[in-house]
Formats: structure tokens, sequence, C-alpha cells
């Protein structure tokens, strides 16, 4: 019966259980392996090397998170959430969609420091389910995005109207996904920030009109000499 109630009070009242100091280690281990895993990889960095970095134990590691997997899970979804929450604020400041989508650009590889390509791969590799679960979210995340972006550049007249836009989003998702294969877009031929800027500036120009590809040499034009 003890045990129940504790288990009461830890689902209702988490920090009565477990004091804040729990829950900043925890926060700070995350926040350890997610650079750990974006820089080197999410099979190559194992438990010992996060431990080894925050001169903790192991074992202090396994209190907060039972497994590896569970670890990384959570990073990847902290990733994701703080990449969604930084897109749906670029979104709410109504740029020119054109600018809008070279700024969600910026952000994200800024945050996924221009993405390195081990980490992806490893993870497709290692880890197919969790990469699976990031993959629907981010379709669903980048959809809706360009969905909105596509239809107040229709209205400005930045964008054809003779464009079915599901199609278009798919397209751009299949792109951004597709352009992080090694095989097809070696590192050694194509850096990523080079080759996400040839994507954008690719998909856009299949799209806009007269008055979009103005915007759009501006912006280019703007970026190459910041």
């Amino acid at each position: 019966m003890l045990i129940l109630w504790k288990l009461i009070l830890f689902l209702k009242f988490p920090h009565y259980i477990c004091p804040p100091k729990f829950y900043v280690l925890k926060e700070k281990i995350l926040i350890k392996a997610i650079d750990l895993f974006i820089n080197y990889g999410f099979k190559s960095v194992t438990m010992d090397d996060i431990a080894s970095e925050m001169h903790i134990s192991k074992k202090t590691i396994y209190s907060h998170f039972n497994n590896k997997t569970k670890l990384v899970k959570a990073s990847t979804y902290q990733v994701f959430d703080t990449i969604s929450k930084g897109i749906n604020s670029i979104c709410t400041l109504h740029k020119n969609p054109i600018e809008e989508l070279y700024e969600i650009k910026k952000y994200v590889m800024v945050h996924l420091k221009n993405e390195k390509t081990s980490p992806h791969y490893q993870l497709c590799k290692y880890y197919p389910e969790i990469n699976d679960a990031l993959k629907k979210k981010m379709f669903e995340l980048i959809q809706a995005c360009v969905v909105d972006n596509f239809k107040r550049g229709l209205k400005l007249g930045l964008y054809r109207t003779n464009i079915n836009v599901d199609f278009v989003s798919r397209i751009y998702f299949i792109g951004i996904t597709g352009t992080k294969d090694e095989n097809i877009f070696p590192s050694e031929l194509f850096s990523k920030k080079e080759l996400m800027n040839s994507f954008l500036e690719y998909h856009l120009r299949g799209i806009i009109t007269r008055e979009g590809l103005n915007a759009l040499n501006q912006i280019i034009k703007k970026n190459h000499n910041e």
C-alpha cells in the first residue's frame, strides 16, 4: 500500500518524491548527450563517454535513463522540439515567404551545427524506430509550415498559381531529407551549408513568379554579402 501511495504522489507531484537537483542533473545529462551525439554520432558516443565528459559515474546516468536507447530518444526529441518551436516562432513573424524559408534554413543549420553526416547515418542504421518516428513528426511539421508559407506567397504574387501545394510540400520534404544521403551527396563534394543553399534555391526557382524571382535574387545577394 505504501508503494502504491508513493506512485500516486510521484504521478501527481513528481517534485515531492524527486528533489529539484534530480531534474537539474537529468537536464545536464541530456544537454551533454545532445552535444556529443550531434558532433560524433549516436553509435560512436557511449554512455562511458558521456559520464567521462561530465565527471560523473555511468550509474548516475542510468538512474535517469534506463538505457542508451532511451537517452537517444530523449535527445532527438529534445532537438526536434527546440527546432519545432524555433520554426514556429519564425513563422509567426510573417516575413516575406521566400525570406522566411531562408531564415528557417539558417535556424536549423545553427541548431544542428551544420548537421554532420555521421549522426544522421547512425540514427538511421542503429535506431531505425526512433528515426522513423522523428521522420513522421518532421514531415508533419514541414508540411504545415510549407503549406502556410505557400498560401501567403500566393496572396503576395510570389508563387505561381498553377502549383499543387500538397505535391510541393512533399517534394520539399523529400529534398531536404534526400540531401542527407551520403552515398548520393558525399561530404567531400558537397558541404552541408552549400547543399542546403543550393537545394532551397532550386526548390524556389521552380515555384516562384517573376516578382518572386526578384525577391529571391535580392535575398541571395544579401546572403552572399554577409
